[in-house]
């Protein structure tokens, strides 16, 4: 009987390539012809988006990719850091171990409740956002904003989770209040649930955010807390709508919002 590792060549390739990206780094280890094959663009192909002009475009938008030399070089690069898209209001991403897609939508993209009055919003940069422009919180007593994703944009039958992505610095009004963060899906799954934006909320035990989930510090150094949870069927074009709404009384400040980000749970 003949061995698995005496396939020919493109037979393990072909193999390879209905696996993972990590499944295929793991079986190069086997032989010489198993690593030739787990990196030859046939199977690193498979791992990216299908779309071949969304792909392009990707590509358009940083110089960088044009020339790598394999597949599995772009994929990697894709996988290593964000892509900035549609004129700075969106970035671009594949999950390393996954290939699934991660989008970011920039503050920019976002509908936020008098973010055009100056009195009450500023744009400014910050030299650790991916964007070029963040939103800085002046002073409000309604906070909403919120962002719509199309479904057909991200990766199908993928169960996927919202975030939304800020800073506090200075921060004032957010003690002990709780926001409401919600995720709708068009003619679909709704879900809404009730969490504390705080992140220096140390005594809980009396308080009104007690029990509450409150955020955690990424590894770009930015917060993030969880918006909900969608599957995406990959089966209709939907919009998928993420809201931040927090509308007590009390007026706040030093909140820095980078954006709201799409990626598989």
């Amino acid at each position: 009987m003949t061995q698995f590792e005496e396939l020919p060549e493109g037979c393990i390739a072909t193999i390879l390539s209905r696996t993972t990206p990590v499944d295929a780094c793991r079986l190069s280890l086997v032989s010489n012809t198993f690593h030739s094959a787990a990196d030859s663009d046939a199977v690193w192909i498979q791992f990216l988006p299908s779309d071949s002009q969304f792909m392009d475009s990707i590509i358009s938008n940083s110089p960088s990719l044009v020339n790598l030399p394999s597949k599995k070089a772009l994929y990697l690069a894709l996988s290593d850091r964000p892509i900035i898209i549609d004129n700075g209001l969106k970035s671009f991403q594949l999950d390393r171990k996954s290939g699934k897609i991660c989008y970011m939508l920039g503050a920019r993209s976002l509908s936020t409740a008098w973010v055009h009055d100056e009195r009450y919003w500023k744009w400014i940069t910050m030299r650790t956002s991916r964007f070029p422009e963040v939103a800085r919180l002046l002073n409000v007593c309604w906070l909403e904003s919120h962002g719509t994703i199309n479904t057909i944009t991200l990766s199908p039958n993928t169960e996927y989770a919202a975030y939304v992505v800020f800073k506090m610095i200075d921060a004032k009004g957010f003690e002990n209040r709780p926001a409401k963060l919600s995720v709708f899906v068009e003619g679909g799954h709704s879900s809404t649930k009730i969490v504390c934006l705080d992140p220096n909320v140390e005594d809980r035990s009396h308080s009104r955010v007690e029990g509450l989930e409150c955020p955690n510090v990424r590894s770009d150094g930015w917060l993030e807390i969880e918006i909900g949870e969608f599957f995406n069927s990959g089966i209709e074009n939907e919009k998928v709508k993420m809201e931040v709404l927090e509308k007590g009384s009390y007026w706040k400040r030093g909140l820095f919002v980078e954006g709201i980000e799409v990626r598989p749970k």
